[in-house]
């Protein structure tokens, strides 16, 4: 080889070294706040671990973002060279360095299993928490979520709610705001709804009387008898016939879980119009047979 191929090929090495390097710091993946990594755990130390991700520095998961539960050991829930899904939460630093965490990653988790849950009409079981003047607090799944006094089954004793365990369903899910708001009342009428259907004798009690119709609460839920069908024979005044607290059985004529909604008709229980107003608790008394009756009549 003469001196000319020797000097070019120190050239070229000189050359393809720096451009190599320079190569490296070019294709380097440019890690983001937000962005899902694979890499392994290769040191843990007292503050935390440090994570090979593939870039030019090793990535640091601080100790209090292991996991959503208390940890003592970090090799428990961070093995090492086990590969492992991480969320960066911190860009890099003048070292190239990004944050990691486990914590967040298995929130985000969680947040996307509620929202499927609510997508679906599904109840969950929370722990009661915390109470304050508009409802409670509880833990869902180890996140934070709040029950308003009126969507409580229980709303004159918050107090007594307390370690409580209760079932609820979803009014509001948003991750962006971090709200959780939550229903004990929608979750006991899913429930309920779920054990109702056309045709079928309830008693309940009357909790209110408006000119159009009484309602009744079946078990927490809440129905409606419309003055229509309270009777064959016409109706004046709802409060002529009915109290408030008053025990009533009738007939449900309509279900709409979609709405909540759940009709009623004690006119199917009579046996001649105007029976409702004229001997209300003779038609009670004998609710189930004439309902049976009713329902048989239909049916032809």
């Amino acid at each position: 080889m003469n001196s000319e191929s020797k000097l070019s090929q120190t050239a070229n090495s000189s050359f393809t070294m720096d451009d190599f390097a320079k190569a490296l710091e070019k294709h380097d993946y440019q890690f983001q706040k937000g962005q899902l990594v694979h890499g392994k755990v290769f040191q843990l130390d007292h503050d935390g671990a440090y994570v090979d991700i593939g870039g030019k520095s090793s990535a640091f998961l601080p100790r209090d973002e292991a996991s959503l539960r208390a940890v003592t050991d970090l090799s428990e829930v961070l093995p090492l060279q086990e590969e492992m899904q991480f969320l960066i939460i911190r860009d890099q630093d003048a070292e190239g360095q990004v944050t990691l965490s486990r914590k967040q990653l298995e929130i985000q988790h969680i947040w996307e299993r509620l929202t499927e849950m609510q997508e679906n009409a599904q109840t969950v079981q929370v722990r009661v928490m915390g109470v304050n003047k508009g409802g409670v607090t509880v833990d869902i799944l180890s996140l934070r979520g709040f029950i308003p006094r009126s969507h409580l089954a229980e709303r004159d004793n918050l107090e007594a709610l307390k370690g409580q365990n209760l079932t609820v369903g979803f009014l509001e899910i948003n991750r962006n705001t971090n709200k959780l708001i939550l229903s004990q009342r929608l979750a006991t009428r899913s429930s309920n709804f779920s054990l109702l259907e056309l045709g079928q004798l309830v008693e309940g009690k009357v909790t209110g009387i408006k000119p159009f119709g009484v309602f009744v609460d079946l078990s927490g839920m809440s129905a409606l008898l419309h003055i229509k069908q309270v009777s064959q024979k016409f109706i004046d005044s709802l409060e002529k016939v009915f109290q408030v607290g008053q025990p009533i059985k009738a007939v449900i004529i309509d279900l709409d879980e979609g709405k909540g909604r759940v009709a009623l008709s004690t006119r199917v229980l009579e046996n001649f119009p105007g029976e409702v107003l004229e001997n209300m608790d003779e038609v009670m008394a004998s609710a189930e047979a004439r309902a049976n009756r009713a329902n048989n009549k239909a049916s032809e």
